[in-house]
């Protein structure tokens, strides 16, 4: 299958950042083969023309969700992360069943592909309905089996969920081309001190398989510090890499939002990706991440929707939006997180951490990639792209998103989903975890 994507002004996302009008884009077998200004030569299976009025760019990778948390978008709001998660979400969650995590995966990832994002990280549980909902969906997923522990453990190899989680990346770690990566996950210091043998486990394994750790990290400040005085004043980050966490592992620590100068070193050497959630940090009043401190250490900061339960959507460009201007206000400064920098946050920034080779529009990438809708009152007038994009685009505006070179949506239908039969899923599902 070639594919010819013509009249479009593409936003590369290259080195040199460069923004081509009038130009065109070529996939072949989920590859892009070709990007340059002017026409195409050659015979095509399918022509897109986005009659310079869309804006091609690189599909925007989310790289921290629970994806069927959909199910609870609105439920127990207005309360800060421990109560919220006590009170509400957990009680909730001890009700789930495969037919609700496969409702609540089918609608978020309907949601994730109608507003640009190609790959998208997760960290939940019956993460084989989760990973069959997604595959036949088409979107990139990183999955991991969230792991927590509230009691010791004398041997961890016997640990149910870490059992889950070795036959998750044995069945399907690499399926589809790559498709869907597994990746290993410690929910958090605070949900597993109790059993420090378990970090160690999980690590060894991960560095041994060449496997990412998804961890939540220094999200509240109470987290932080009573890690710290649990352990002699070392932070999450401090101590789990004690246990080898972030050793020959693809780190990504969500959140981040208490972390420290020393923090912020260990993360730069280590390799470590922040996945940084604005919205679902300010609903739940945890706080504002020090992104600009983190990527002046030389950390690959990324940008995350978290769940739908605690951000109410898995819109990544109004996380874009947020993160630019959030971090302006906070610090007094108007320079800071220049419109490339949020985007490539979003895209570049954010298939590294999830180790694709995704978020550039050159030859060689995956063909990974959406197209905006730029005729629009709001777009209009368009000084400079990259702006618009930052700061003026909805999640409406999408109207392509192909991933792995396959047009999962188009002006507003979807190839590979039913609708009717997701909201015939949901019917079924919420009462079984709310009442009638």
């Amino acid at each position: 299958m070639k594919t010819l994507l013509k009249n479009f002004t593409i936003v590369t996302m290259n080195e040199n950042l460069d923004v081509l009008k009038d130009a065109h884009l070529i996939v072949e077998d989920g590859k892009i083969t070709d990007v340059a200004t002017g026409a195409a030569t050659g015979t095509f299976d399918e022509v897109i023309d986005g009659q310079n009025r869309q804006v091609l760019m690189p599909g925007l990778v989310n790289t921290h969700c629970h994806v069927p948390m959909v199910l609870m978008r609105g439920y127990g709001g207005g309360h800060d992360l421990n109560t919220w998660l006590n009170q509400y979400i957990f009680p909730v969650e001890d009700k789930l069943t495969s037919q609700s995590i496969r409702a609540g995966t089918a609608l978020g990832v309907a949601e994730m592909i109608a507003s640009g994002i190609t790959s998208f990280a997760d960290m939940y549980y019956f993460c084989d309905d989760m990973a069959e909902v997604t595959l036949e969906a088409g979107l990139n997923l990183n999955l991991s089996r969230g792991t927590t522990v509230f009691t010791p453990l004398d041997d961890p190899a016997a640990f149910a969920p870490c059992q889950e989680a070795i036959a998750l990346a044995e069945k399907w770690n690499g399926a589809n081309n790559g498709q869907i990566k597994i990746d290993f996950s410690i929910h958090g210091e605070y949900t597993s001190f109790l059993s420090p043998n378990l970090w160690d486990y999980l690590a060894g394994y991960a560095s041994e398989h060449h496997l990412g750790m998804h961890v939540h990290v220094s999200e509240t400040k109470a987290e932080h510090e009573e890690c710290k005085a649990r352990h002699g004043g070392l932070t999450p980050l401090q101590v789990l890499d004690q246990h080898g966490v972030w050793t020959g592992t693809r780190g990504m620590a969500a959140h981040c939002v208490w972390t420290e100068p020393e923090d912020w070193k260990l993360m730069a050497e280590r390799g470590i990706s922040v996945l940084h959630c604005p919205t679902s940090n300010l609903k739940l009043g945890s706080g504002i991440a020090p992104v600009p401190s983190l990527m002046a250490a030389g950390v690959n900061v990324t940008l995350g929707t978290d769940g739908a339960s605690s951000n109410n959507d898995l819109d990544l460009f109004n996380e874009i939006k947020l993160a630019a201007m959030l971090h302006k206000g906070a610090n007094l400064d108007a320079t800071i997180l220049p419109t490339a920098e949020v985007l490539k946050m979003a895209t570049i920034n954010g298939a590294k951490a999830l180790g694709r080779k995704a978020g550039v529009l050159a030859a060689g990438w995956d063909a990974d990639l959406i197209a905006l809708d730029f005729d629009r009152p709001h777009l209009k007038p368009c000084h400079d792209v990259m702006e618009n994009l930052v700061y003026s685009v909805k999640s409406s505006d999408v109207v392509l998103n192909m991933t792995g070179g396959k047009i999962l949506y188009r002006d507003g239908f979807f190839s590979t989903l039913d609708l009717d039969r997701i909201n015939h899923g949901l019917e079924q599902a919420l009462p079984t975890l709310f009442g009638a």
